[in-house]
């Protein structure tokens, strides 16, 4: 793995944490982020992209990344402030939601993608498909992304004709049809084209 700047600046003995999100792109339900400091003389085997992995084997990580790692913290933005502040701005307030409700100070945090939130308590650097160059950012990928899927499962009992359980709020053909079909819900994203078009066909739905 090629070594940023601010890695190479940093000791061993230094906590860096690394910071991912999910659900930036589906119609429906929260934002997640997560954000993990893993123990260095506690390498995880199987880190990668949350997305390159099954559901089961991201349920198996999860769970390890939770035992082992120095600290950890996730952390989410409602669909209230996805839709007041944009999901942009509220994919940020969930990564520094959970950077803050990290355990232990960190020196650095090192950020998927291409945007650093503001606010964070230390320096930081964003990297570009870091989840899948990163071991602690794919860590934090993983957990953002088991978490949000328990929510969609619980969304999908909330309101079983979406079928969240199976799309988990992305705006697939099938979530679609049925936002067609029944107009859109409290979890849905008002903000987003799709739901304000289903919204014009459904008036006085909320």
């Amino acid at each position: 793995m090629k070594q940023t700047q601010l890695f190479e600046s940093l000791s061993r003995s230094e906590y860096v944490a690394g910071v991912d999100e999910a659900g930036r792109g589906p119609l429906a339900g929260p934002v997640f982020a997560a954000a993990v400091v893993l123990d260095p003389d506690r390498p995880l085997l199987g880190l990668a992209d949350s997305k390159k992995l099954s559901p089961a084997q991201r349920d198996v990580l999860a769970d390890r990344i939770r035992h082992s790692a120095l600290a950890w913290c996730v952390a989410s933005a409602s669909v209230e402030e996805i839709d007041e502040l944009n999901i942009l701005q509220a994919t940020m307030l969930a990564m520094r939601r959970a950077c803050d409700g990290l355990t232990l100070a960190v020196s650095a945090y090192l950020i998927d993608g291409n945007r650093i939130p503001h606010g964070l308590n230390g320096p930081a650097e964003a990297i570009v498909k870091g989840d899948s160059k990163v071991p602690a950012i794919s860590a934090a990928s993983i957990l953002a992304k088991t978490a949000r899927d328990a929510v969609c499962e619980a969304l999908h009992e909330q309101y079983p004709v979406y079928d969240f359980a199976r799309h988990k709020g992305y705006g697939t053909v099938l979530h679609r049809q049925r936002l067609a079909e029944f107009g859109p819900c409290p979890a849905h994203r008002k903000s987003f084209s799709p739901v304000r078009d289903a919204l014009l066909l459904h008036k006085g739905v909320t």
